[in-house]
């Protein structure tokens, strides 16, 4: 890292407010817990410059409804459309109907549709950034044969989908598919899919390459089990549709692989291609960068962190890389932690920290994914967001976490 990325960690004052934590084995310490009061974070009086940052946000269920494994989601839009425009009054897009939102892992395709119907609008409102996720997840993977059949299905869902986000007004991410996967038999099939998908899009749109700590089932995603071989496929297609594509969103969580793919994008001839970070892991290097570039963000973490990483970003566009950096830095580990494996269950630790903040009435998820995570890690999370000022509310959090650890058998105590 450059001396100009160097700076100091926001400096946290003390809350007045202190709770118990129990010790849940060999490794972890029981004792009162001081909590600091939330970070030195700030909105922008302007649009955010220096780098175009998406948090992917997740959605808040209906408490009391019936959102249980396998059942249709009921989602509360009145909360969910509340958390975006938090997001958006500090400057940040959000990026929806990703898998943060539980895309194949609660979130169904009917409750999607209006999801992206309902964001957008609520974007439009306030001039707001807005993407959403086009992919295949009205279609069962386990239904389809590899052949001209299932590439045709996967073709016409993917079209579906890509339709319904123009016609909201939000920009196409275009997502990996579970279904493409499984019925693509080699690099010329995701070719053939994604020249039809592309053809269909009216502006720019952002290709998204999700790892297999995302998702299992997208094994061997382009075609190949070989990052770099992959990497080649992901490559020519980009550059056979370089007018069609604002930016790549790549989730593999491998720092140098990033960077690589980003100084290759740099080097097309023709428009700009940019990168937009998925990697929770080490995104504050990543966005920070290098003397060669940086990359964008378009981020799960963001949606856990967006008051820090707005004030971050507003210092990149102040030319203080180094306080950017710092923040960034600073709510590292919460990242780290939040997606720690197995990474496909970080979107319960983003459920929780918005309902520690009183951002939503329960902590509860559709599909039941709330018990995606331990007991432990949550407790965790609770320290670590404490540790770079992300408890908004350090009384109602802690409050909310002594209840949270009474149903589940722990004592706590709060003092003001």
């Amino acid at each position: 890292m450059s001396a100009a990325t160097t700076g100091d960690a926001p400096v946290l004052e003390a809350s007045g407010v202190s709770v118990t934590l129990p010790a849940f084995g060999a490794e972890t310490t029981s004792g009162t817990l001081a909590l600091r009061a939330p970070g030195p974070w700030t909105t922008p009086e302007g649009p955010l410059v220096s780098r175009v940052a998406f948090a992917a946000a997740h959605v808040v269920p209906r408490a009391g409804a019936e959102n249980v494994p396998g059942a249709p989601a009921d989602v509360d839009w009145d909360a969910t459309l509340a958390y975006r425009h938090r997001i958006w009054s500090y400057g940040l897009g959000v990026a929806d109907a990703m898998d943060t939102a539980q895309r194949g892992m609660g979130l169904d395709w009917s409750a999607t549709q209006e999801l992206v119907r309902r964001s957008a609008a609520e974007a439009a409102t306030v001039g707001a950034r807005i993407a959403c996720g086009a992919g295949t997840d009205q279609l069962d993977p386990a239904a389809l044969e590899p052949g001209e059949a299932g590439l045709q299905a996967v073709t016409d869902a993917y079209r579906e989908q890509v339709n319904v986000v123009q016609e909201s007004g939000a920009q196409v991410i275009v997502m990996a598919s579970r279904a493409l996967a499984k019925v693509a038999r080699g690099p010329e099939d995701y070719a053939r899919v994604y020249d039809a998908v592309l053809a269909e899009a009216d502006q720019p749109v952002v290709l998204h390459w999700l790892g297999t700590m995302f998702d299992p089932a997208l094994e061997g995603y382009w075609g190949s089990a070989s990052v770099d071989t992959a990497t080649g496929v992901f490559l020519d297609l980009i550059t056979a549709h370089q007018d069609r594509v604002d930016g790549v969103k790549v989730s593999l969580l491998d720092a140098s692989h990033e960077i690589g793919l980003r100084r290759s994008l740099a080097a097309l001839p023709g428009s700009p291609v940019r990168l937009y970070t998925g990697d929770d892991f080490n995104y504050p290097e990543l966005i920070a960068g290098d003397e060669q570039g940086h990359s964008d963000a378009l981020l799960g973490i963001f949606a856990a962190i967006y008051p820090a990483a707005s004030t971050a970003l507003q210092a990149f566009d102040a030319g203080d890389a180094g306080r950017g950096h710092a923040i960034l830095a600073s709510t590292e580990a919460l990242g780290r932690h939040i997606f720690a494996a197995p990474t496909y269950y970080y979107k319960t630790g983003v459920a929780f920290l918005s309902w520690l903040n009183g951002f939503q009435p329960a902590f509860s998820m559709v599909g039941g994914l709330q018990a995606g995570r331990s007991v432990p890690h949550l407790v965790e999370l609770f320290r670590l967001a404490d540790g770079c000022g992300m408890l908004l509310d350090p009384e109602l959090a802690a409050r909310r976490l002594a209840a949270f650890l009474a149903v589940n058998g722990f004592d706590a105590e709060v003092t003001l």
